[in-house]
């Protein structure tokens, strides 16, 4: 840090500086300082929010817009490549402010989520729309943590950092919690997008007219604790800003910064995935709903909330971060494995799915948080005076790695399209399935000797198509007759056409399931001529079925490929700066407060200034 003698710049006040430059010439008490970070973090968890609302959507919006499952990840790639570029603007807050690049990308992004995705009906325009908000996602990636440093010593960087990265985990927990409660009464799943961009217009009003940053002088400083205030501002009076931020990205382009950069974008691979496309993940492989699926984010995000603010807590008392680094690393490894293995079973409990989840999210928690806060003190190693620049080459980077994995993961996951785009029909064909051990078998023409379940009736009731609608008119008239005959005229007799039909779908599809050849001709033939609608059930099923069997070995493959990004970042935590033993960390910082202990007396001695 270069200090030279310059003048004491007169400090701007008034409503222009609260609305326009929004710089604090003081450092702030702790309780405006506390109340500054949470408007940070409220800010990053709304932008967030709208940012992931499509991953909790996925399986609607696709089919609406027509849009491939590979179409979609291309998006995100285009999206993320896009927002690693704009992480280089999030460094230019370093020069021009944090605040204002914070609140107006904000406003814009409030904006497209409530004015113009809920009115678009063009994939293309929607997927301009996902890019924009991707460019300001990049920009206050940036320029979000880069305040949440400016407002937090050292000595509480890993909470601060904790909570800070409650934006994208709260985020994403607010996309798949409202969507959990309002689809099923929300029919268009455009309401989820005006919900976030009502939400967060809130929220911008809120940091416009009470969010601050710290002036220049101030924020380009090292502060191990808060009490080093008074010095701060005295070593303010002196430095540089000019000189103090000159080659930012250059500077800051250190294989140190750039190493553990890499080793935490490769380790947070799953969780690209979680946010983006694990709605998918529990519908095709477990058959859950899009409410259910949701459920389970539901309980991701959440643990991964609570596990970030715990973790840095537990990180700073300890003073060391890389043990918490390595174990996480390692717990996300063996967690991982349990996902790979339950992948395997498609009839594994919804609960199953939400304990290892869980267990998951808390070990990435274990490692992200203390990650965070070593990050930003290895930037403050080289220069505290280009934070955000440091933190745009961790976004760059991160983003770089997003947009890669979604352009390779089509290829690792080739079913997901069909399953996706055959979803109304695959429902249709397992609620038909789930009635099959009670309706009566060509082989053997009589009533099940059990009951159907009510809830096997309802559900064919409520797929809306004929040929399920008679097989539950069968089935009723079995379980209060228990008589063939009386059923079948319950259900319109054998002269009605579904009726044939499903005499001809049940053999037709047992065979499709086995792995039987059966042409289109001989669908056509007999079914075809009975229900269009039956027939084209089984078209379908011959898709479903190979994808079904096909899809967990494809997830399967790309959960692997994120547990060797975990090994990759548990290796590289070997490399980062930083103390394994809180033994030798509280000595420096012994040491450290002797400094400042010296330099204060040395200040307090120093004749206060004339005029």
């Amino acid at each position: 840090m270069t200090t030279t003698a310059v003048s004491t710049p007169v400090p701007r006040s008034g409503l222009a500086n609260a609305l326009g430059r929004r710089q604090l010439y003081k450092y702030p008490n702790t309780l405006p300082r506390l109340g500054y970070l949470s408007i940070v973090v409220l800010t990053t968890i709304m932008l967030y929010y709208l940012y992931y609302v499509e991953g909790a959507v996925t399986p609607l919006l696709l089919p609406y817009y027509h849009m491939s499952f590979q179409y979609f990840l291309y998006l995100l790639v285009v999206s993320n490549a896009i927002g690693a570029f704009s992480a280089f603007v999030g460094g230019l807050s370093d020069k021009i402010g944090r605040a204002n690049l914070t609140i107006y990308g904000t406003l814009v992004v409030a904006l497209i989520q409530l004015l113009a995705i809920p009115h678009i009906h063009d994939k293309f325009w929607f997927a301009a729309s996902y890019c924009v908000i991707g460019f300001v996602e990049g920009v206050i990636l940036v320029s979000t943590p880069a305040l949440m440093r400016d407002f937090s010593p050292q000595m509480g960087r890993g909470v601060a950092m904790g909570f800070w990265a409650l934006g994208p985990t709260m985020g994403a927990l607010c996309a798949s919690l409202v969507a959990t409660h309002t689809l099923s009464h929300l029919a268009p799943w455009q309401d989820q997008f005006i919900i976030s961009g009502l939400v967060c217009m809130g929220v911008v009003v809120i940091a416009f007219f009470f969010l601050r940053e710290l002036s220049p002088r101030l924020r380009d400083q090292l502060m191990v604790s808060e009490r080093e205030r008074a010095l701060v501002e005295a070593r303010a009076k002196g430095i540089d800003v000019q000189k103090a931020t000159r080659h930012p990205i250059r500077s800051m382009m250190k294989i140190d910064l750039v190493a553990s950069s890499i080793a935490i974008s490769v380790f947070l691979l799953f969780y690209y995935a979680s946010v983006s496309v694990l709605t998918i993940y529990w519908v095709v492989t477990f058959n859950r709903t899009t409410p259910q699926a949701n459920g389970i984010n539901v309980w991701l995000a959440a643990s991964l909330s609570i596990g970030l603010v715990v973790a840095g807590a537990l990180s700073d008392w300890a003073r060391v971060r890389k043990p918490f680094m390595l174990v996480g690393a390692i717990c996300t490894m063996v967690m991982m494995g349990f996902l790979i293995v339950q992948t395997g079973h498609p009839h594994t409990g919804y609960y199953s799915n939400v304990l290892v989840i869980v267990l998951l999210a808390l070990s990435i928690a274990l490692a992200y948080a203390p990650w965070m806060a070593n990050y930003t003190e290895q930037v403050e190693s080289h220069n505290p005076a280009l934070t955000a620049s440091g933190l745009a080459v961790w976004g760059w980077i991160l983003r770089i790695t997003v947009a890669l994995s979604f352009l390779v993961l089509p290829h690792v996951i080739t079913t997901s399209t069909v399953l996706v785009d055959n979803q109304t029909a695959g429902a249709t064909l397992q609620t038909i399935e789930a009635a099959v051990p009670y309706a009566p078998a060509p082989s053997a023409p009589k009533c099940s000797p059990g009951q159907t379940p009510a809830q096997v009736i309802t559900n064919l009731q409520a797929t809306k198509e004929v040929g399920p609608q008679t097989l539950a008119k069968l089935l009723v008239g079995c379980n209060s007759t228990h008589d063939l005959n009386k059923a079948l005229s319950a259900a319109g007799g054998l002269t009605n056409p579904q009726v044939q039909g499903l005499l001809a779908y049940s053999p037709l599809a047992t065979a499709i399931q086995n792995g039987q050849p059966v042409s289109q001709a001989e669908i056509q033939a007999k079914v075809g001529v009975h229900s269009q609608n039956l027939a084209s059930l089984l078209v379908a099923e011959q898709k479903l079925v190979p994808a079904q069997k096909a899809s967990p070995n494809e997830w399967k493959r790309w959960w692997t490929v994120c547990l060797l990004g975990e090994l990759v970042f548990a290796i590289l935590v070997f490399f980062m700066r930083g103390r394994w033993s809180p033994r030798a960390a509280r000595r420096d910082l012994a040491e450290h407060d002797r400094i400042v202990t010296e330099e204060l007396a040395k200040l307090a001695r120093e004749p206060a200034p004339v005029g």
